[in-house]
C-alpha cells in the first residue's frame, strides 16, 4: 500500500473505532527503493496491533511470535493469553531477545537480504530464458515471492497442482481474488534456489510441464 493509503485506512480506523492487523514482515526483505512505513510507525491513534514472527526471518523451527499493542490494551492481552495457555518458552524468548540486543539480528537480515536479491534475479533470469514471452514477471520492491503472470486462458490452478505433484512449488494466483475477475499466474518463492544452476533447472522443469 502506498503512504497515501495507509493514512487513509488509519483515518478509517479511527472513525470506526476499529482494529488494524498488520503483518509488515516484507518491510525486511526490501531490495530497491526505501521501506515504506509500516502503519504501526504511523499510528498516532494506537489502532494497529503490530504481529510477526521469526519463523520466516530466522528459521521455522523457532516457532516465536509477537504482537505489539497499545499500551491500553497490554493489560488486556496478557489476561488472555494465560487464560489460553499458551506461551513461548521463556529460554527461547530470552536468546532471541540477546541475539538483537546484541546487533546479530540486524547483521542477519543484512546478509540475507543480500542472498535472497542474488536468488531472485537467479530465477527471474532462468524464468525469462526458458519461458520468454509465455509469461509476464512481476517484481515487486521486496518479500519472499514473485510473481509469473500467464497468458488469458492458462488455468493456473490445474498448473500448480501439476508442479506440486513433480514436487515444485507455486500457488496459483487466481486462488487469491477475492471478486470474479480474476487473473492467471504463478506465486513462486526464490528463497530456496541455490544458485544460477539450480534455478536453470526449476525453470526448465516448469516450462515443460507448461508443455
Amino acid at each position: 500500500m502506498t503512504l497515501a493509503r495507509r493514512q487513509a485506512l488509519l483515518a478509517w480506523a479511527k472513525r470506526q473505532e476499529a482494529w488494524i492487523i498488520e503483518d509488515d514482515y516484507d518491510s525486511e526483505y526490501r531490495y530497491r527503493g526505501q521501506p515504506v512505513p509500516a502503519l504501526k510507525s504511523l499510528d498516532g491513534d494506537e489502532r494497529v496491533l503490530y504481529t510477526g514472527t521469526f519463523s520466516k526471518v530466522l528459521f521455522p523451527a523457532i516457532k516465536l511470535a509477537y504482537l505489539v499493542v497499545p499500551r491500553v490494551q497490554v493489560a488486556t492481552f496478557r489476561h488472555v493469553m494465560r487464560g489460553l495457555g499458551h506461551g513461548c518458552p521463556t529460554l527461547t524468548q530470552a536468546v532471541v531477545a540477546d541475539f538483537i540486543d546484541e546487533g546479530h539480528f540486524a547483521r542477519h537480515l543484512k546478509r540475507m537480504r543480500a542472498l535472497y536479491k542474488e536468488r531472485r534475479e537467479n530465477l527471474r533470469q532462468a524464468l525469462a530464458h526458458h519461458l520468454g514471452n509465455r509469461i509476464q514477471l512481476d517484481l515487486q520492491a521486496g518479500g519472499m515471492h514473485l510473481l509469473a503472470r500467464l497468458p488469458d486462458g492458462v488455468d493456473d490452478v490445474a498448473l500448480a497442482n501439476r508442479a506440486a505433484s513433480a514436487g515444485l512449488g507455486g500457488h496459483a494466483l487466481s486462488a487469491w481474488y477475492l471478486s470474479s475477475a480474476r487473473q492467471s499466474g504463478l506465486l513462486l518463492s526464490f528463497t530456496n534456489v541455490i544458485d544460477a544452476a539450480h534455478a536453470d533447472a526449476l525453470a526448465a522443469r516448469l516450462a515443460a510441464l507448461m508443455g
